[in-house]
């Protein structure tokens, strides 16, 4: 699973809704994201990677304007399950005063998850590249 979510490069090839990533792996560095949610313009956005621990993490931060007006984060969490497999969770969490303002929008990225989600499960079960 973990050279599913790191290998960034490879994005374009399999994922509907992250089409576009670009960065390094490391706690500390700022990324440079495209999402192309269903029915939504595509847009970048650049987040700031705040954990990358191999085989199990990353999560990042990203931010439009000032801190708390509106921010997103997105995290991807790989944990072993007894008698072998993972589980995969992946989360986003919005928050900020702008929230209120961008539910459909953010009704839309929910669909962009879930198709990167099934996307994410193909490719893991599909066996290595």
């Amino acid at each position: 699973m973990w050279s599913v979510i790191s290998d960034l490069q490879s994005y374009p090839q399999w994922n509907p809704f992250i089409t576009a990533i670009k960065g390094k792996l490391q706690a500390g560095e700022r990324l440079e994201v495209t999402i192309a949610p269903p029915g939504v313009k595509p847009m970048t956005f650049r987040p700031t990677l705040l954990d990358a621990t191999p085989n199990r993490k990353t999560r990042w931060l990203g931010r439009l304007g000032i801190p708390g007006l509106f921010d997103g984060e997105h995290s991807m969490e790989i944990v072993p399950q007894p008698g072998g497999g993972v589980r995969f969770i992946h989360r986003e969490r919005f928050g900020g005063l702008l929230v209120p303002l961008f539910g459909k929008m953010l009704k839309k990225t929910e669909g962009g998850f879930e198709q990167m989600n099934e996307a994410v499960k193909a490719r893991a079960e599909s066996g290595p590249r």
